[in-house]
């Protein structure tokens, strides 16, 4: 969204999150955590985690539930300005940089600004390909301590706002909306190179297999079989 005026564009933004709102009110919503201590949606215990959303489906997670103690890591281009006010709008703060371009600088402030806060990630981001995992979120991972919770979002009906790998999805009013959260996956903070990219290519898949799985819960289908370990077994949001 290009906005010049940068009052204008809070108030476009406040705006969007208000109507987002009123939307979200009328759907149907189930959000399932493996580990129900790894959750957004209740204040921070004494793990904190980065949640791994892809950026066709960040709208899902963020009016599904209050999140009292979580920062986002916001890309410095235009949009990303817009997005941050509108986080701003939700009570979740902001830290401006990439998980990949200048990520030195972006790990000493995510170390200096989040501190007792979970972080959500779009490793997808900023210039994609659609849910391909980059290489920064198992490294952030490594240096600044935190677990790194793999989610998935899906929608019984949707619109697709955007063009190409942007597109956003959209609930439709009264859409059933399925969040799912894998369990957290620890990095060493001496990881090496291969190991941090055996962990990436790990926190693919489980989104890969946690998305198919909240697409067919959405959607009315029996869910794939998970193994004990993979299932999910914690209700955050009700249903109706």
């Amino acid at each position: 969204m290009r906005i010049r005026n940068a009052t204008l564009e809070k108030a476009v933004a406040r705006l969007a999150v208000l109507a987002a709102h009123g939307l979200f009110a009328t759907l149907r919503k189930e959000v399932r955590f493996v580990d129900k201590g790894l959750t957004p949606y209740q204040p921070v215990s004494d793990v904190t985690c980065i949640y791994s959303v892809w950026h066709d489906s960040l709208l899902m997670p963020l009016f599904l539930g209050r999140q009292p103690a979580t920062k986002a890591l916001v890309g410095r281009h235009q949009d990303g300005t817009f997005l941050a006010n509108s986080l701003s709008a939700l009570g979740i703060g902001s830290v401006r940089g990439s998980s990949s371009k200048g990520g030195a600088e972006a790990v000493r402030r995510l170390l200096d600004e989040t501190a007792g806060y979970h972080i959500v990630v779009t490793p997808d981001g900023p210039r994609g390909p659609r849910r391909t995992m980059k290489s920064g979120i198992a490294y952030l991972a490594s240096r600044t301590g935190k677990v790194v919770v793999p989610t998935a979002f899906a929608c019984s009906r949707a619109w697709s706002w955007g063009a190409g790998w942007t597109d956003l999805s959209v609930p439709k009013p009264g859409a059933f909306v399925v969040g799912l959260a894998g369990k957290g996956i620890e990095i060493p903070p001496d990881a090496s190179r291969e190991e941090l990219n055996e962990y990436n290519e790990r926190i693919q898949q489980e989104m890969d297999r946690l998305n198919l799985e909240a697409e067919e819960i959405a959607s009315g289908r029996p869910a794939s079989a998970a193994t004990p370990e993979q299932s999910t077994v914690t209700s955050m949001v009700d249903k109706s």
